[in-house]
């Protein structure tokens, strides 16, 4: 399960850099698969499940509109979704002797084992790793070698070479194995922080912005002061008198007027005088 994840996810990843966008998840995830493993093969990409096509060694198989397979031959199968293309190949192999890797992306730093499987899981002993036709390592009763950490060095073909009870040696196919770096993910990592980055930015101007209103906007209108000059309806009695259009107020009002004394000093407190017209 946690194979067939992070190969989605990884497939994700290509599709966001416009790369393949079909691809065939393979359980269980070793390539090449074997047919004694019961073998299923589901097809992903863009658009729906019944705009599948499936092809083995390079003919229509399988039923149409279906993106699961149930493999019950060897070969080399494809599969084909309307508007994004077919996939990479998968091979699923019946040899006596298989040579297996991961069926996920192998990157720089990352642990792989390679496998060396006879068929049917018979006993195989003395088993040799190959890379690029030279010897590796031989194991008397092991079938496996590890990888760590991995370098782009590590690329290249591999095989193994063992000895099978009733069949002597026999050698498996060869099997290519490529070390990517590690960019890929940083760059989708690098997009995520970039597009943070944009909407902290974002956010932050629009605080700012917010602010500058408030500051431009008119000050609301406040009391005076204490100490300062408040008139609320002054009315002299002789305009009073004088203009028959003013009504004077029946309530009486008062207006507070500072008062300045000699030298233009302000006077005491106690010194305010309330005028009441």
């Amino acid at each position: 399960m946690a194979g067939k994840v992070a190969l989605l996810l990884w497939a994700q990843t290509l599709g966001f850099a416009g790369t393949q966008t079909t691809w065939i998840i393979v359980e269980p995830p070793w390539m090449p698969a074997v047919l004694w493993d019961r073998v299923t093969l589901t097809c992903q990409g863009s658009g729906t499940s019944s705009a599948t096509t499936w092809y083995k060694d390079g003919r229509r198989w399988g039923q149409q509109g279906c993106d699961r397979l149930t493999v019950t031959e060897n070969g080399t199968y494809e599969c084909n979704r309307t508007g994004t293309g077919l996939s990479l190949p998968v091979r699923v192999s019946d040899d006596w002797l298989v040579l297996q890797v991961p069926a996920r992306p192998l990157l720089e730093g990352d642990t792989v084992t390679l496998r060396c499987r006879d068929r049917q899981n018979n006993m195989v002993t003395w088993v040799s790793f190959y890379h690029e036709e030279k010897q590796l390592v031989e194991l008397r009763n092991g079938t496996e070698l590890t990888l760590f950490p991995l370098k782009l060095h590590h690329s290249g073909r591999y095989h193994c070479r063992g000895w099978l009870k009733d069949r002597e040696w026999v050698v498996s196919a060869p099997v290519t194995v490529t070390v990517h770096v590690a960019a890929g993910v940083g760059g989708a990592l690098l997009f995520l922080l970039l597009l943070m980055g944009v909407i902290v930015a974002w956010h932050r101007w629009h605080r700012v912005a917010a602010r500058k209103q408030q500051e431009r906007a008119p000050p609301d209108p406040s009391p005076p002061e204490e100490g300062k000059v408040r008139y609320t309806h002054v009315v002299s009695s002789k305009q009073a008198r004088r203009s028959p259009d003013v009504t004077v107020p029946q309530d009486p009002q008062e207006t507070y007027v500072e008062l300045w004394g000699s030298h233009r000093q302000p006077w005491e407190p106690g010194d305010i005088y309330g005028n009441v017209l």
